[in-house]
């Protein structure tokens, strides 16, 4: 199986499992697990399908995609009350997930354009857009507002493989450099708190108080 299909398919089965999780905090009935397996799962790629022109997406052209995500569902749905804690499973998979599928949308979107800043966007997207989602149907807290890193950790990953690729390096080894450098990211994010600058946080001024 060519490196960039397994982590394609990888992506899609760590990400479903993440909304199956979600469905489960949410204690939602066994349909539920799998609708937001399959949310998860494939929405990402789906975005990343359809900015590229690429019809039909990927999981219409293989329905073996939406089984993946059917059976992660089942398991979750059968196994995910046993997990002490569902919450930090849910966010490492996630991490995991983001890290496969921010090389694998890059590595499409540059075999789809050549264009490195495509490959860019499209790793970050494919990347990002299922864990936003899912937490947008769960009503959690989105993930991009969120405090630690998040995009950026799928950018570094989507940067790498595709700075690499460009230069002529193997397409495992890029995948590898891409894949670690992105989870190294959203890792020490999630362990040590790691943030971006943010803006200015102080109320603007009133008209009366220019100079």
């Amino acid at each position: 199986m060519p490196i960039l299909e397994f982590l394609d398919y990888a992506g899609v089965a760590v990400f479903a499992a993440t909304g199956a999780l979600a469905a489960s905090r949410k204690h939602l009935d066994i349909i539920g697990y799998v609708f937001f397996a399959a949310v998860t799962g494939i929405g990402g790629g789906t975005l990343r399908d359809l900015v590229l022109g690429a019809t039909p997406v990927f999981w219409i052209r293989n329905p073996l995609y939406i089984v993946v995500c059917g059976c992660v569902g089942l398991i979750v749905f059968f196994f995910a009350r046993r997990l002490e804690s569902r919450y930090r499973l849910l966010v490492w998979l996630d991490a995991v997930g983001l890290s496969a599928y921010c090389v694998m949308g890059a590595g499409k979107g540059l075999a789809a354009t050549g264009s490195p800043i495509v490959a860019l966007v499209t790793g970050m997207l494919t990347a990002t857009f299922g864990g936003i989602l899912r937490d947008l149907l769960a009503g959690e807290p989105s993930v991009l507002m969120r405090p630690e890193i998040y995009v950026t950790a799928a950018m570094a990953g989507a940067t790498v493989f595709t700075a690499l690729s460009y230069f002529g390096a193997p397409l495992l080894a890029a995948s590898a450099c891409g894949v670690l450098c992105a989870f190294c990211v959203r890792g020490g994010a999630l362990k040590y708190g790691w943030t971006l600058p943010t803006g200015d946080p102080r109320p603007p001024r009133k008209p009366d108080d220019v100079l």
